[in-house]
């Protein structure tokens, strides 16, 4: 089989190269992988390093390079579904690592006569240190990230969404192109249509690819925030590629503000067992991480970081919320001028 191979990146001087050098060291024919190599209008060396990778003769059948002039995710992901040519396409994130097997292990499930696979997604760090240690702690557990089978099931299974997954070119041709009004969520959308489309998403543990925890506490904040924001807004575009848990960290900040109103006018009653049964239960959680690890100080702020993240997230969904309505109509507007 033919594949396309293709990497969307901004500002990833730091990382693009050694996923290059993964992708470099893949076993799977290199004459039978096409490589799109694709910036979102960098202001770092990015480009550079593509044109460099292009210009090297590593065996690829073809090494491409394209310019995202519209910056965002999906623009990027549409200008590969725009120029691939081989008979499947699997996009990976620049600030990924993957094994040896990874195309490979793609190819095979294909072969076997899906349309759209995918696998594992653990969370690594790079020049770890304590601090670094507990915020991998935190994205890894699923009471810091999020249930999905993509970051921890260990069987075969047919799943709701992949995250980097490979789709054959019949995917896509029915499917149809990302929507380009959702910088994030985008992903979810997708495979909501593609499952709408008729097709199976395969989750098959045995691939694996490492995604890169963010590297402090600011740039994780700020990442499960504008994740809750885009869960909000993409709510007036498609509110059925969600389910109820992306919208537990919003519950849980509804439920702050409804019981602290409800105990300033006298009724404490219901602050009180929210509390108390949120402590217990991020209290339980973060001992349960420390236990099965080397005894790191670091590690004691687990409970502080987990009500972090749930808030951080859960106020992002509720300002993309109150947003969404505004956005949509100005969206709406937009298109028919």
């Amino acid at each position: 089989m033919f594949v396309s191979f293709a990497i969307v990146a901004y500002n990833e001087e730091a990382s693009l190269p050694a996923l290059l050098q993964d992708l470099c060291r893949q076993d799977y024919p290199h004459e039978k992988v096409e490589v799109l190599l694709i910036d979102s209008m960098s202001t770092d060396a990015t480009w550079q390093i593509m044109e460099d990778f292009a210009a090297r003769d590593n065996g690829f059948a073809r090494v491409v390079t394209l310019k995202n002039p519209r910056k965002s995710i999906p623009c990027g992901h549409n200008v590969a579904i725009r120029h691939y040519t081989g008979e499947a396409l699997v996009r990976v994130d620049a600030h990924a690592s993957i094994p040896e097997d990874f195309i490979r292990k793609n190819v095979s499930v294909l072969e076997g006569g899906e349309m759209a696979s995918g696998g594992r997604r653990p969370n690594i760090i790079t020049d770890p240190t304590p601090w670094k240690e507990t915020l991998l702690i935190a994205e890894q557990s699923m009471f810091g990230s999020s249930i999905a089978s993509y970051r921890r099931s260990k069987k075969k299974m047919y799943a709701k969404s992949l995250f980097c997954g490979m789709y054959r070119r019949e995917v896509y041709d029915k499917v149809g192109l990302y929507n380009e009004l959702l910088p994030r969520a985008e992903d979810n959308d997708m495979t909501w249509r593609v499952r709408q489309a008729g097709y199976r998403l395969c989750y098959d543990p045995d691939i694996v690819f490492y995604q890169h925890t963010r590297s402090s506490l600011k740039s994780m904040l700020r990442q499960k925030y504008l994740n809750g924001y885009w869960i909000g807004k993409a709510m007036g575009i498609n509110p059925h590629c969600f389910s109820l848990f992306h919208f537990v960290p919003f519950a849980f900040v509804m439920g702050i503000l409804l019981t602290t109103v409800l105990a300033l006018c006298g009724f404490p009653q219901l602050a009180w067992l929210m509390w108390g049964a949120y402590v217990l239960l991020v209290l339980g959680v973060s001992v349960t991480e420390i236990v099965r690890r080397p005894f790191s100080p670091t590690n004691l702020l687990l409970p502080v970081l987990f009500f972090l993240l749930h808030v951080s997230y859960g106020v992002g969904t509720l300002v993309g919320l109150l947003e969404m309505p505004f956005w949509v109509r100005k969206v709406k507007d937009r298109q028919f001028t």
